[in-house]
């Protein structure tokens, strides 16, 4: 069998033989009554309607039959509703057809392949077949070359030939082209500006998606009911309420009927659902004369979505009042939702619904479930149910390393790779930018670069997310060069693309560089969005660019005409609060439009700890207990603040109101990769194998540290001990323990890179510098905020964090 990377349509093969169809899954609809009849007959009770496909099996045998009868046009084709003479081509275009329908692309595109071999007559009606197919397959490449034969052989005139291109490349994810076809065609039918809307959906260009509404409104082409959808599917994930209800307006104004149909309908609710207005999804739903099981589907997904699980739920049960009994399609998308929302009870209830009613536990609910329990961090169920599947396909393995990616069990996702490779699944993108997340939140560059050398070996397709991925995991790996090269190198890059890196400039320290790619991406014609305003305030905010930040933040305002987000106050806050310009800051807060939430309080409270303000700082924190009073976060910064001002009763106060309400203090936790193994540290910890080593390390550092001169900053120790004691605690914080393992276990001169979950501490931040100059080493230090790279005795933070 030919690989589909490896179909060429360039030369004459042998006749079509057998071995095009799948022996495994070959099967003849009944028993054959005489053994020695032909077993390529086609049954002649085989029959479907006109206007429907047959299914995989029927396909099967059409194929059969028309492999032993060499193709010949003179023999009648034995099918019920279909008694005519096809021509070869005609009967290639029906099979392609009928094994598309069947979802498999693959052997269509094999078909064309034999069909191009044979000089079998191709013509505009094979070919959007055949480009349907390569965007169900992601082949960009076989799909390119179509478009090439469509040209040389002017088939790129018809409309259902370009309309079929501009599906292709933009479900291969190349809507830059999709968008210069669809500019280029003479003649546009309403399914050309519906095809080029969703492609711009697809893709999450929402930008150009409304704009290009705009001109076909201008335009005056009334949009079909499918080009509604796609117009209602995009305001739902742009998920503003006011354009939401406009778009409902649109709908109905455009609508052919008196009352709008049952699927134009069904993507309402789901629009208002996305736009957090539940009552008018509720309202289109109660006014919908006949409701089908899509319908209800959507309406319960609502609820589950907007965390009303008690309304899903009982809306569930009216459904069944009502005799509409949900279907494998109802199921899975209240599991994926479940799961989107982390409602691992409702998971486990649906799970048990499904076994209790008899539903088969198709591939696609299983992977749904794995999925569903991996988002819900319930990892043991997850692998129970995915063990328990037989035949797994790719889709499955991807999501128990989803899941393991999720729960941040690096090494048991890259165990489960490799276990997928060696049972024979090929990885696909989804595995693979996966795990790359996974890498990414670790900080696992090892691990990283070996996913990213896979990808290149196997001559993966890079596409748009996968390349967006790797960008950002470069970035959080500390590798931002790497991160850069790889953004320079792409020739589609969509705003994903370009926050990824302005946000890993961000967290490097790099403000001037993200600024640069900001006038860069603004030259280039690609519009900010919400996320690319935060990753640039945040990088002014690290690099202490108080009037950059301030004239962006107007910018913002005055010429994109976004209007500013909680999220970019708390960048604005955290910029000022961070330069000392607290009183600015705390006005800031006070004439905000809208509540400020724990990110901007939060921030106020940081800079008050920078800048040692506990007058202020004690506004911010009550405002922070009040927003969230298990949070001990709040409470530790504000013992930190006591602290550094010797008040100690306040501190012990601070302490008792944490026993009192039961919160405990998030145990700093620092991860360092060795040999492609992550190793992870607490304060104190001796439960490493190698801890003797660790710690005879851990006291040639602190010794090398005091002929250096140095003299640890015991002021941010909470405890009111004495200064020796508080000297041992600063020394066996998480971040040396990771260090000090991480000299042992590497080369000299190779550079040290360590993932903590908190903010580094000022004494460790000056410890670190002098143990890059001390032992030669880089050591690059990812905490809460920011990236540190200590060098030759200095940080690149300058001091700044």
């Amino acid at each position: 069998m030919l690989q589909m990377d490896q179909i060429m349509v360039t030369t004459k093969p042998h006749l079509l033989s057998p071995s095009l169809l799948p022996p495994s899954r070959f099967k003849m609809n009944h028993p054959m009554k005489n053994p020695n009849s032909d077993p390529y007959k086609l049954q002649t009770t085989t029959s479907f309607t006109p206007h429907e496909h047959p299914n995989f099996e029927q396909t099967q045998q059409i194929h059969a039959h028309l492999i032993k009868t060499q193709f010949d046009h003179t023999i009648q084709i034995p099918l019920r509703h279909l008694q005519t003479h096809l021509s070869p081509a005609a009967q290639y275009n029906f099979l392609i057809t009928s094994y598309i329908k069947n979802n498999c692309p693959k052997i269509a595109l094999k078909l064309y392949a034999q069909m191009r071999r044979m000089d079998t007559q191709v013509d505009s009606f094979t070919i959007p077949s055949v480009l349907k197919a390569c965007g169900q397959s992601s082949l960009a490449v076989l799909g390119k070359e179509t478009h090439g034969f469509a040209l040389k052989n002017g088939l790129d005139s018809d409309v259902f030939v370009s309309n079929a291109l501009i599906q292709m490349y933009s479900e291969c994810g190349n809507v830059v082209f999709a968008r210069l076809l669809f500019d280029q065609m003479a003649d546009r039918d309403v399914v050309s500006w519906s095809t080029m809307i969703r492609s711009y959906v697809r893709n999450r260009l929402f930008c150009e998606a409304l704009e290009l509404i705009r001109e076909m409104h201008c335009m005056q082409v009334k949009p079909s009911e499918i080009a509604m959808v796609s117009m209602v599917n995009l305001f739902a994930d742009v998920a503003d309420i006011e354009m939401g209800k406009a778009m409902h307006a649109y709908a109905v104004r455009n609508s052919t009927n008196e009352k709008l149909g049952v699927s134009i309908s069904t993507a309402l609710i789901d629009m208002h659902v996305k736009c957090g207005n539940l009552a008018y999804a509720r309202r289109v739903f109660d006014g919908l004369a006949q409701k089908n099981i899509v319908s209800w589907t959507a309406m319960i997904t609502g609820y589950i979505h907007c965390r009303n699980l008690q309304e899903g739920a009982k809306l569930f049960n009216r459904m069944l009042v009502e005799r509409n009994y949900p279907n494998e399609i109802t199921m899975l998308s209240l599991v994926i939702e479940s799961g989107s929302v982390g409602a691992l009870e409702l998971g486990k209830w649906l799970h048990a619904y499904i076994l209790r009613n008899g539903f088969i536990m198709s591939l696609a609910l299983a992977t749904a479930l794995v999925d569903m329990y991996g988002k819900c961090k319930e990892i043991t169920y997850a692998r129970a149910l995915f063990d328990s599947v037989d035949n797994k396909d790719v889709m499955i393995w991807s999501a128990l390393i989803s899941a393991y990616a999720h729960a941040n069990c690096t090494n048991q996702a890259s165990d489960l790779f490799a276990q997928m490779k060696d049972s024979g699944v090929r990885p696909n993108q989804v595995t693979m930018v996966s795990l790359i997340s996974l890498c990414a939140e670790v900080g696992a560059l090892d691990l990283g670069k070996w996913v990213h050398s896979y990808i290149n070996q196997q001559r993966m397709e890079v596409d748009v997310i996968l390349r967006t991925a790797l960008v950002d995991m470069y970035a959080k790996c500390g590798d931002i060069d790497m991160a850069l090269m790889l953004f320079s190198e792409a020739s589609n890059r969509d705003s994903c693309m370009w926050n990824a890196m302005m946000t890993g400039f961000a967290m490097h320290g790099c403000g001037k560089q993200a600024l640069e790619l900001f006038e860069q991406m603004d030259r280039q014609g690609v519009e900010p969005n919400d996320i690319t305003f935060i990753g640039v305030l945040h990088a002014c905010s690290h690099a202490g660019l108080v009037a950059d930040g301030k004239w962006l933040f107007e910018k913002m305002v005055h010429v994109y005409g976004l209007a500013p987000k909680v999220e970019h106050y708390g960048c604005m806050v955290d910029l000022l609060g961070r330069a000392g310009n607290l009183d600015e800051a705390h006005k800031l807060i006070k004439s905000m439009p809208m509540q400020p939430n724990t990110i901007v309080w939060g921030a106020l409270l940081a800079a008050c700890k920078i800048h040692k303000n506990p007058n202020l700082a004690e506004v911010a924190a009550r405002e922070l207990l009040e927003l969230e009073p298990q949070n001990c976060g709040y409470n530790i910064l504000m013992s930190n603040i006591y602290a550094a001002s010797n008040r100690w009763n306040e501190v012990d106060g601070v302490r008792k109101s944490m026993k009192d309400r039961g919160t405990k203090k998030e145990p700093g936790l620092s991860s360092i990769e060795v040999n492609g193994s992550v190793h992870d540290f607490i304060m104190g910890d001796k439960a490493h194998p190698q801890t003797r080593n660790i710690y005879e390390m851990l006291a040639e550092m602190t010794k090398k540290l005091k002929e250096a001169g140095y003299t640890p900053n015991t002021s941010v120790v909470l405890q009111n001990i004495d200064e020796e004691e508080k000297e041992t605690a600063v020394n066996y914080h998480s971040e040396r323990l990771a260090m000090a393992f991480g000299l042992i276990s590497t080369a000299a001169g190779t550079p040290i890179r360590i993932v903590k979950n908190l903010r580094v501490c000022e004494d460790c931040h000056t410890a670190t510098k002098l143990l890059s100059k001390i032992y030669g080493r880089v050591m690059i230090v990812r905490d809460r905020n920011r990236f540190h790279h200590f060098r030759d005795g200095y940080c690149s933070c300058g001091d700044y964090w």
